[in-house]
């Protein structure tokens, strides 16, 4: 007769203490894995933004931007990376930006924002912050021996310029041209005399012989319909192509060629994309995928509700110990009813 001898039952307490090791091992290894990247090596570091201003209807650099539109910017860019902000409104005030950056030293900040346009001040700012220890990134206005980022007025105007040059030679070729600068053309802090000539330079580029004239309404819109009105009066032949320093100065140009009748006899294009000249899908502005026939070709984009998303990378890579340019640009970019939408998508699309 054949012996069968059964195997004896695997005991329960065996099975559990191996189900116990495996599940040890595996969360070692995620630990390990997880403490490899990035994001567990690096602390979060507190970073002091000073804004240029935060008065409410107070705009900024020549465009329809105010200190409010920066702030938000930068507070929801802050959300995809490890810091936390510290926001400090220097008024436009000297005195106030250097309280502001003995607050922040006080704190002990990890790296300071600087968006102030008083060099005396910025100077001081860079010198207690370089004895504190604490390194600087400049915004629009330069700090002694910091990076900087800025806006490009010349580049800006260029690109205005270029466009409305393109539309007169392919639309109006043959006919009298006249190119028309128009809005507040005097304050130096602003650019705006910087925009005003990378406007001539894209005009003159492809239109060498073209006629010019400035029309400075000193930041008054309301002197854009007497004064345009003017120079439409003495060139009753001619074609305009005008560039408005700002969206508000170009929507007010394109209401006084409609109150003189002369709506077929102009092309603008402006500076800024602001909310006024664009917006959701039910606001029927001017840039808007629905109204390509527009006489305003575009605006030059300058983003300044976006700075977070270009600012706190290079802030980001500072504090890693990466080398950051010495100048880093505003990507300026002319923006019309075809890719409003794209670069700026409306908030009300279902």
């Amino acid at each position: 007769m054949t012996m069968i001898s059964a195997s004896p039952a695997p005991r329960v307490g065996c099975r559990r203490c191996a189900a116990r090791r495996w599940f040890g091992i595996a969360l070692l290894l995620t630990l390990f894995l997880w403490a490899l990247t990035p994001a567990a090596q690096e602390r979060s570091w507190v970073v002091a933004f000073a804004n240029l201003t935060e008065e409410p209807g107070v705009t900024l650099e020549g465009t329809g931007f105010t200190g409010r539109d920066v702030h938000e910017g930068f507070a929801l860019a802050a959300r995809q990376w490890p810091i936390d902000l510290v926001f400090y409104d220097n008024r436009r005030d000297p005195q106030r930006a250097l309280a502001n950056c003995e607050d922040a030293i006080g704190r002990k900040v990890d790296l300071y924002i600087q968006y102030n346009a008083d060099a005396g001040a910025n100077t001081a700012v860079g010198r207690q912050l370089r004895a504190a220890g604490i390194p600087v990134l400049a915004v629009n206005y330069p700090v002694p021996e910091a990076p900087l980022y800025t806006l490009d007025n010349r580049a800006a105007g260029r690109i205005a310029g270029d466009a409305l040059a393109d539309f007169g030679q392919r639309v109006w070729r043959g006919k009298a041209l006249l190119g028309v600068l128009i809005g507040h053309l005097s304050p130096a802090e602003e650019g705006a005399s910087q925009r005003a000539q990378g406007v001539s330079e894209g005009l003159k580029r492809r239109l060498p012989a073209l006629a010019m004239v400035s029309l400075d309404t000193q930041g008054n819109t309301a002197r854009v319909g007497e004064l345009l009105g003017r120079v439409l009066t003495a060139h009753a032949g001619s074609k305009a192509l005008i560039a408005a320093m700002d969206d508000t100065t170009a929507l007010a140009a394109k209401a006084a060629l409609e109150g003189t009748g002369r709506l077929a006899d102009g092309a603008i294009v402006g500076h800024g994309v602001d909310r006024s000249i664009h917006g959701g899908m039910s606001d029927r502005k001017e840039l808007d995928p629905n109204n390509r026939g527009s006489i305003v070709l575009g605006s030059v984009a300058f983003y300044l509700d976006r700075y977070g998303y270009d600012v706190l990378p290079l802030a980001v890579r500072m504090l890693r110990g990466e080398t950051v340019p010495m100048r880093t640009v505003t990507r300026h970019k002319l923006i019309t009813a075809a890719n409003v939408f794209i670069e700026y998508p409306p908030y009300d699309m279902q």
